[in-house]
């Protein structure tokens, strides 16, 4: 299993704060990675910093053996990243047509529809009108019909009922046998085969499989 990108040694600060110290962890293609711990941890900006829209004080990001540290954000987007932040990964103003039609630009939704039927008839609705989860259903339909290599997402099942956010897995699971796909997640999420990088106050504190993992306690 190849590595598809990596920070090495990733410092970030905001402000006199530093939030990551000196992180080491990498990211290998075709697969599901989840970025655990708790809200502070470190694991949104560990997400932010592989997208270069947070900058690192120190350290590199490595991607498919190149270099990105300084390569800004929409850039990276260019070669075939795909980012859903936590909040505002949807376009308010937009109906849900037009936000998956920017992502297709075909105006081919076939995945994403049938990845989620509640959106068909919500098509027409606009974005900004929608509840949290239908939402994140659409946040993360867009990243399914971008096909981008590598795909990161911040919490995308935060609103979700239970057999939808569990469908949501299923989708970023056979997304992962074409793409690198990495979530920040508080828990892990169940029944997933995964690489999980544990964060603890800016530092990663377990790197393994899943099944190591256990209960939630690296042994």
């Amino acid at each position: 299993m190849g590595v598809e990108i990596e920070l090495s040694g990733a410092r970030v600060r905001y402000g006199p704060l530093e939030a990551l110290h000196g992180v080491d962890l990498a990211v290998p293609a075709r697969a599901l990675t989840v970025l655990l711990g708790r809200n502070g941890s470190g694991r949104t900006t560990a997400l932010r910093a592989l997208a270069g829209t947070v900058a690192l004080a120190a350290g590199r990001v490595v991607w498919q053996g190149a270099d990105v540290t300084r390569l800004p954000a929409h850039l990276r987007a260019r070669r075939g990243l795909c980012l859903v932040p936590d909040t505002r990964a949807v376009h308010a103003g937009l109906t849900v047509a037009d936000n998956l039609e920017l992502a297709a630009p075909d105006a081919d939704f076939t995945v994403a529809l049938d990845g989620y039927p509640r959106l068909r008839p919500l098509l027409p609705r606009r974005a900004g009108t929608l509840s949290g989860g239908e939402q994140r259903m659409l946040a993360v339909s867009r990243a399914l019909l971008r096909g981008a290599r590598l795909v990161l997402l911040d919490e995308p099942t935060q609103g979700m009922s239970p057999p939808v956010a569990d469908r949501t897995y299923d989708l970023l699971a056979e997304l992962a046998r074409e793409a690198a796909v990495v979530v920040a997640e508080q828990r892990l999420p169940p029944g997933r085969t995964a690489i999980v990088h544990h964060l603890r106050r800016g530092r990663v504190v377990f790197s393994g499989e899943s099944p190591e993992f256990g209960d939630g306690s690296p042994r």
